[in-house]
């Protein structure tokens, strides 16, 4: 064994030698076995040194399973001396007898096939034809890697497919599936049965489909069926640690395939967390149950509270209910997923340091307990010597010191499983009159309503009765109503509060927005389940469709984004570098599933929006910042999309293309908003001859994968109207053919949409070419075409504006005389007009920035510059609060722009006349 640092230091009265009886049992059978003890102590415990440990004790003519016993008992000793004298941590114990357990169970099962296949021939597969192996899968502690001293094993037997052995003359033939039952009886016999030298582990096959009732060994076939038709939430959590010992990797796979989906939902599962509470709740009872029969197998530090079990549910919950999104957190042993919850900040790292101290003191605890006899136990001794003797073991003085320290880590562990598991869904006060009472007593309703204060009771009543009485709700299984009806009732005071804290907003409207909310959840019984056991998510979703009609129908659409807000830990914008990584990571293990892919970008997208969306509606994001947020997170979607769109190119002439997406209009000037299409051009520069195809392959992928309907919605909405030659251009370009053009064929609009683009993502090289290019062109010499430039602006604005015309008595922030397209016109005419001389005017910097540009260099009036620049960011605002409520067309009163639009008319007749 591979050294270790000490353990805690202790005050022991006595060796382990000595203090351990099965240690003095096995060392006083043998005068030869303390020499093999110090041998064993120096094995690394590679597969290599066991094999070598088992060969010696096969060349003294023992038969395979006495000699895998006495290497098994050799084991355990070398373990006890090197834990109790401080030279091995806990990971070197738990390690040394996973690894022991594989391969007493590759060695036994490779010979008893090797017999049974002498005997009947090679099982073979009826449609594949290949022979078949089993497959056999530890479970529990064994899958996690994390193997007690004394434990038992938990197994299931699998085999590939059915057929029939292929027997020679002579051999009896079997089907598959008896041959493989026969594997395993034996198999378990090898392992388990006691002789002369004991037992090597004993096997419990309960966690098999239809436990002790069901065959020994499945095929993959049974298997599936049973996890579809049959699979119970209980058994999720035990598939979570399964891992193939024996096997063939193909079939690995393919087993790993059908387990996959059943354990890890693809949605967030928090009704999981009610299927663990409710098993929890069995285990408890029946560990009280033993208490009281035998008081003196009190403190189960597996099994108790805050035990083991408890810390394995902690981390248990959070891979089932995220799982099935995030691939890292299908990890099996309980210690590095605790490690990955403090890195996902899904609890925060000190708990998870203390949940994880706690866990190494319970499981040396448990191991203590065992050394004594080897015994699977789990409860401290009835005998106080013994007791004293296990508080020694643990570096502790005596008992009571031990019993305090072990209601300390058991009191944190508790804690924390009850803040998690902990039953939410009860009313604090029975006498409250609730909607389950009576859903269809108007009066009563409106009655509640009036008290708490709705502006509007009757209508905020009706709306509400209509609901309750409505299809969707009132079909719904006796369980989820009742769960929505308490989620109603939880609402409607919070409703009052939040109207009443933010000074806006209706209550009839924010309920009418919950209730929406609610019918489009009503089915998702996840969803009800997280606003049931997280009940601050609640109020947020309250606070949100409260301030925003268009974040209430965001969430609605999408209510996975529910999970943003269980806390703070993902309130921030996120490092955009962080995100770009993670999201390769996760776009590159769904690689091959394209479905898939599409809706990792979606969920990504939509998180980070909501993320930006909260910020927003809680005052701490400018509009700018925000448009800055949003374009920065559209770069790296894009970039995202790119790159792995790329690869499902088949006829692909390269590894990484240079092929570059070019953003106008709103992304290109840094503007975008959350529901802003994409205004882009795709260049290329490549002499291959599968360059044309391939690229053109690319941007049509690139707009399939963006505007595609999945599950998870839509990306963006792309438009390509801007590239040379528009709608009757080629898709993609090369960039010399982009450079022609804008020399010799563009339009001037096409050169005032140029002031706004910008390189997106892809080939940094053609990046940088075009961003050359674009300078060149927007500093072109049009001193003498001044008056052809004005009138082109010019007939380019009135043709919008004749394509948009209000009929309204509000003021339409884009499109009327003196709004915001005006002021955009009125900067592009200035950059095209004087850049040639005043070349800084080509940067990109914005609207406002290149305004007060201007009037400092003196192109036109400073003061007027300023105003004009103070009128666009005040238009932005507004039309941002007006998209905000859900209105498609942003018009606003007159009166809110106040002088705004009078000072954008001067600045346009001081460019254009007229």
């Amino acid at each position: 064994m591979n050294p270790a640092p000490p353990a805690e230091p202790s005050d022991r009265a006595e060796s382990p030698d000595r203090a351990s009886r099965f240690l003095q049992r096995w060392l006083g059978a043998d005068p030869a076995r303390p020499a093999l003890l110090d041998d064993m102590a120096r094995l690394s415990l590679a597969e290599a040194d066991l094999g070598a440990a088992l060969a010696r004790e096969l060349a003294a003519g023992l038969p395979l399973p006495r000699a895998m016993r006495r290497l098994r008992n050799l084991l355990v000793c070398a373990i006890i001396r090197r834990d109790l004298s401080g030279q091995a941590s806990l990971d070197e114990v738990v390690t040394a007898m996973t690894r022991f357990a594989d391969f007493a169970i590759r060695t036994h099962a490779a010979a008893l096939t090797e017999e049974l296949v002498a005997a009947h021939g090679m099982p073979t597969g009826e449609e594949s034809g290949r022979p078949q192996q089993l497959m056999v899968l530890a479970m529990g502690k064994g899958g996690g890697g994390e193997l007690n001293v004394s434990s038992d094993i938990d197994l299931i037997f699998v085999y590939p497919e059915d057929g029939e052995t292929a027997a020679a003359p002579g051999q009896r033939q079997l089907s598959n599936h008896e041959f493989f039952v026969r594997l395993g009886r034996r198999l378990n016999a090898a392992l388990s049965e006691i002789i002369e030298d004991g037992f090597t582990f004993r096997v419990d096959m309960a966690l098999r489909p239809n436990g002790n009732s069901g065959p020994l060994a499945a095929s993959l076939n049974m298997v599936e069926e049973y996890l579809i038709v049959q699979g119970r939430e209980w058994e999720r959590y035990a598939w979570v640690k399964a891992r193939a010992v024996t096997g063939d990797p193909e079939d690995i796979a393919a087993l790993d395939a059908i387990v996959r989906p059943f354990v890890f939902r693809r949605y967030l599962d928090f009704g999981v967390i009610d299927a663990i509470r409710n098993m929890h709740a069995q285990i408890r009872a029946e560990v009280k149950r033993q208490e009281r029969l035998h008081p003196e197998r009190s403190h189960n530090v597996k099994l108790g509270r805050g035990g083991i079990r408890e810390i394995e549910f902690l981390a248990q919950v959070f891979q089932l209910i995220r799982g099935g999104r995030d691939p890292a957190l299908r990890e099996r042993s309980t210690r590095t997923t605790l490690h990955l919850l403090a890195e996902r900040e899904l609890l925060p790292q000190d708990t998870v340091e203390r949940l994880l101290d706690a866990y190494t003191f319970l499981r040396n605890l448990e191991h203590r307990l065992q050394y004594l006899e080897d015994a699977q136990t789990h409860t401290l001794p009835a005998s106080e010597d013994d007791r004293l003797t296990v508080a020694r073991w643990m570096g502790l003085p005596d008992v009571p010191t031990l019993l305090a320290r072990l209601e300390q880590q058991r009191s944190f562990v508790a804690a924390q499983f009850d803040a998690i598991f902990a039953d939410k869904s009860e009313s604090a006060d029975p006498d409250t009159p609730t909607l389950a009472d009576d859903p269809e007593n108007l009066d009563a309703i409106r009655s509640r309503l009036a008290g708490l204060g709705y502006d509007d009771p009757a209508t905020a009543g009706a709306r509400l009765v209509a609901t309750l009485q409505g299809p969707r709700l009132s079909s719904l299984p006796e369980a989820s109503r009742a769960r929505l009806l308490a989620l109603g009732d939880a609402a409607l005071g919070q409703i009052a509060t939040v109207v009443r804290e933010a000074g806006i907003g209706s209550h009839a409207a924010t309920l009418g927005r919950l209730l929406d909310f609610f019918e489009a959840i009503a089915r998702r019984s996840a969803y009800l389940s997280l606003l049931t056991e997280y009940p601050h998510t609640l109020e947020r979703v309250i606070r949100m469709i409260n301030a925003s009609g268009w974040a209430a129908t965001f969430l609605t659409q999408h209510p996975i984004l529910l999970d943003e807000l269980l806390d703070d830990r993902n309130e921030g914008a996120g490092d955009m570098a962080l995100l770009a990584q993670a999201l390769d990571t996760q776009l590159s293990a769904a690689a091959g599933d394209t479905e898939r892919q599409l809706d990792i970008l979606r969920e990504t997208h939509h998180a980070q929006l909501f993320r930006l969306l909260a910020l927003d509606l809680a005052g701490e994001l400018s509009v700018e910042r925000l448009a800055d947020h949003l374009s920065l997170l559209a770069d790296t979607i894009v970039g995202a999309t790119i790159r792995h769109a790329w690869r499902t190119v088949a006829t692909r002439h390269r590894e990484e293309p240079r092929f570059a997406v070019i953003a106008y209009g709103k992304l290109g000037g840094k503007e975008l908003g959350y529901v802003s299409d994409l205004d882009v051009i795709f260049l290329f520069d490549d002499d291959d001859e599968m360059a044309p195809s391939n690229y053109a392959k690319l941007a049509q992928r690139f707009i399939t994968w963006n505007t595609a309907h999945t599950a998870a919605g839509i990306l963006f909405d792309i438009d390509t109207a801007l590239r040379p030659d528009g709608a009757s251009g080629m898709l993609v370009s090369t960039v010399a053919a982009f450079e022609r053009y804008q020399d010799n064929a563009a339009w001037t609009w096409e050169h005032q949409a140029l002031t706004r683009a910008r390189f997106c993502a892809g080939d940094a090289d053609i990046g940088a070419r075009f961003e050359a290019i674009r300078d060149k062109v927007l500093r072109k010499d049009r001193s003498g075409m001044e008056a052809r430039l004005k009138d082109d602006v010019v007939a380019m604005r009135k043709r919008m504006r004749d394509a948009s015309v209000n009929r309204t008595t509000l003021f339409d922030l884009k499109q009327d005389p003196g709004g915001m397209i005006d002021i955009e016109f009125i900067v592009q005419y200035l950059v095209l007009r004087h850049a040639a001389n005043y070349p800084q005017l080509t940067v990109n910097t914005g609207n406002i920035a290149l305004l007060r540009l201007c009037g400092g260099l003196g192109l036109i009036d400073p003061a007027l510059a300023s105003s004009v620049a103070d009128a666009y960011r005040a238009m932005r605002k507004l039309q941002h609060q007006v998209r905000l409520q859900g209105q498609e067309k942003a018009r606003v009163a007159p009166a809110l722009l106040g002088t705004h639009p009078d000072s954008v008319l001067r600045l346009w007749q001081a460019c254009f006349g007229g």
